[in-house]
């Protein structure tokens, strides 16, 4: 069941670091249009959202300003801006002007992609090319505006370009990914709307085999051997919402949310002490490794370019979400400024994850169970054929851990020995080429307090000598990272590398400082080549790890602008002064993520795959956190704990410390000292 729904938003008086509510986007969206930076008719907003407050305006006791930015185009002109509008005092505090030659473009705009398909529709080069197809102008064809990426192509210079690749659709119903009509790649400027270059590299045959998974009885009848599982929590569940701050157990975190970055976490706290200012996930790269002149350009930032936060699905209990729901609604904003909610787009519940810790003792024969259960609060979002869901988890034990689903539909072409090397035959005739889901998590860190650092720790082999004669010892070795450049890592399974981010002012009762320890999972990063335009333009992807001095403007990994950007914004830029990071407010930005060799099993629908990371407590507690959960509350299924034999009921079971006494419960029953 659901226990009901909110508006994650703002009030009278919202917090800092509050998302904008539907007022303040109506404000900031009248407030640039009187201020003439948004004009009337023409203009577009690309991006709206907080500009959130520097930290210690936020930390301190004084009122902080309501500020929100926008990325704003103007359709006629041709001239976009970065402006930041005061909500507080009603004025546009900035406006600065984008040159798209050196800068980038704003995200793309949802009209944009209706746009390619009106001019394609229009255009002679086109039809002729579909015509060499045996396709007439009335076949029923998905074209879709794919970011362009940068490559120093001739004409492109400063323009607003999207590359276009088509699918057919047999029939209305049909799903267009099983038909690709492949050789053919339309280059369109958006802004003159107009057909820059068609190339035709020739006509390949369009793979007939259907993929409408979603059409029923389409690959078969349903099963019939599932019977229902119910989770239910009878007397609610055990969070606390207040305004935008939740509670549960010795947790506190406060919900954001942004168009292009989605669900954000903020000043992430255990027990009062914070850990985590703030957390997201602030840029996705999925870069294609198929190399021919239709596809070479394939490199998506699905975050900067596409913007996560408003393409969230709105979330069907027992389909998304199982068990006692919250879910939230947020706001986000359309092209011309007006405010566009989204339901049910995050979804908050609490799940039980197995065992929390036991154990039997053969000392007195005592046994003792706790059980896990975690707080989930998750958003998922479709960025054309892919769907992603992101689930950030809180534990009774002071672990976070973020966990991203990966599913929805491989990208797919025509399947011959020019795409062998680089793809994966899915059906007959069908290509999904090779290619990598890579994210950046942002983790602003405060483990109990500003003043952090980081240590890079890796066990150690050593050699047989006096003080280890039989060659068993092996120990850790610690290495403060003191400057950014000193910061940027890698993942090394091999020796079991974690990053610990340490208080080195606040000391546990042994004497050492408290701290948090990044966990990767340590995957390839990005694999494209040292010279190619993709790695220039997210060089964020070729480290696990960069560590970087906080700082208010330092938000994305690859820069603010990332559509058609040429490269080195973002950490690189940030990193080339080479801060102190020892014993400073500090950043961590994580690289993780998936290198995808499609399978016949991820045809024609991909089941979840998943890619993630654990911040785990290292000397941050004093003693195992969680000796204060209780067992299980009696019940027919439950475990049960008590000190001295009882009457038990339903299946549970007493073991005393010496032998059972007569009359002991049935086998298989679980009633525990």
């Amino acid at each position: 069941m659901s226990s009901g729904r909110r508006v994650l938003g703002v009030g009278e008086r919202p917090h800092p670091l509050d998302p904008l509510g539907a007022r303040e986007i109506e404000d900031a969206t009248r407030i640039m249009t009187e201020g003439g930076v948004l004009a009337a008719g023409s203009g577009r907003i690309s991006y709206l959202g907080v500009e959130e407050p520097p930290k210690e305006e936020v930390l301190g006791t004084g009122p902080a300003a309501r500020r929100a930015r926008a990325l704003v185009i103007d359709l006629a002109t041709e001239q976009a801006h970065d402006v930041v509008v005061s909500l507080t005092d009603g004025r546009v505090e900035s406006s600065r002007p984008i040159d798209p030659a050196t800068a980038g473009q704003v995200p793309m705009l949802d009209e944009e992609h209706e746009l390619v398909r009106r001019v394609l529709k229009a255009d002679a080069g086109w039809a002729a090319a579909l015509a060499r197809r045996g396709l007439d102008a009335g076949a029923e064809i998905w074209l879709a505006a794919l970011s362009a990426g940068h490559y120093g192509l001739p004409g492109e210079e400063g323009r607003r370009v999207a590359r276009v690749l088509a699918h057919l659709r047999p029939t209305p119903d049909s799903l267009p990914w099983a038909h690709p009509i492949d050789g053919l790649v339309a280059y369109v400027d958006l802004l003159k709307g107009t057909v820059i270059e068609i190339v035709d590299t020739g006509a390949q045959p369009i793979p007939a085999e259907h993929g409408d998974y979603h059409l029923p009885g389409a690959f078969g009848e349903p099963r019939t051997t599932q019977r229902p599982i119910h989770i239910t929590q009878p007397e609610g569940p055990s969070f606390a919402i207040d305004g935008n701050l939740v509670t549960w157990e010795k947790w506190s975190v406060r919900l954001g949310y942004d168009m292009r970055e989605g669900l954000v976490l903020h000043q992430i706290a255990f027990d009062g002490r914070p850990v985590v200012y703030r957390a997201s996930v602030a840029e996705m790269l999925v870069p294609y490794g198929d190399p021919s002149r239709i596809r070479f350009w394939q490199n998506y930032f699905d975050t900067g370019e596409y913007q996560l936060g408003k393409l969230a699905n709105s979330l069907e209990l027992g389909c998304d979400c199982l068990g006692e729901i919250t879910y939230f609604d947020v706001t986000v904003t359309g092209g011309d400024g007006s405010p566009k909610a989204l339901t049910n787009a995050i979804c908050m519940h609490e799940e039980d994850f197995g065992v929390l810790w036991k154990h039997t003792d053969p000392a007195n024969g005592s046994r003792e169970t706790r059980r896990q259960r975690r707080l989930v609060i998750s958003f998922f979002v479709t960025v054309g054929n892919y769907d992603y869901g992101f689930y950030w988890y809180l534990y009774l034990d002071g672990t976070i851990e973020l966990e991203v689903k990966a599913t929805g539909i491989v990208f797919t072409g025509a399947y011959d020995e020019r795409a062998r090397p680089y793809s994966s035959q899915v059906a007959p005739g069908l290509a999904a080429p090779y290619h990598q889901h890579l994210f950046s998590a942002r983790l602003d860190m405060m483990v109990d307090g500003l003043a952090n650092a980081v240590d890079e720790v890796e066990v150690v082999r050593l050699p047989m000598d006096e003080a280890n004669p039989y060659g068993n010892a092996f120990g850790r070795r610690a290495t403060r990272l003191r400057t950014e450049s000193q910061g940027r890592r890698e993942a090394d399974l091999a020796t079991g590398r974690t990053w610990h981010v340490v208080n080195p002012g606040v000391a546990n009762r042994l004497g050492e400082p408290v701290g948090y320890a990044l966990h990767p999972e340590g995957l390839p990063t990005l694999l494209a080549h040292e010279d190619s335009s993709i790695r220039a333009r997210a060089e964020f992807a070729t480290s696990h790890l960069w560590v970087t001095r906080y700082h208010p403007a330092e938000r994305y990994p690859a820069g603010d602008l990332v559509n058609q950007h040429p490269g080195g914004a973002g950490l690189p830029a940030y990193t080339a002064a080479d801060r102190d990071i020892d014993g400073q407010d500090i950043v961590l930005w994580h690289t993780f993520g998936l290198t995808h060799f499609p399978r016949t099993e991820d045809w024609p629908i991909m089941p979840v795959d998943t890619c993630g990371f654990t911040l785990k407590p290292v000397g941050f507690f004093d003693r195992n956190p969680t000796l204060d959960v209780p067992p299980s509350a009696t019940s027919p299924s439950s475990c049960h704990t008590s000190a001295t034999p009882s009457a038990t009921s339903g299946s549970s079971c007493h073991t005393p410390a010496n032998g059972a006494p007569p009359g002991a419960p049935a086998e298989g029953s679980c009633h525990q000292r």
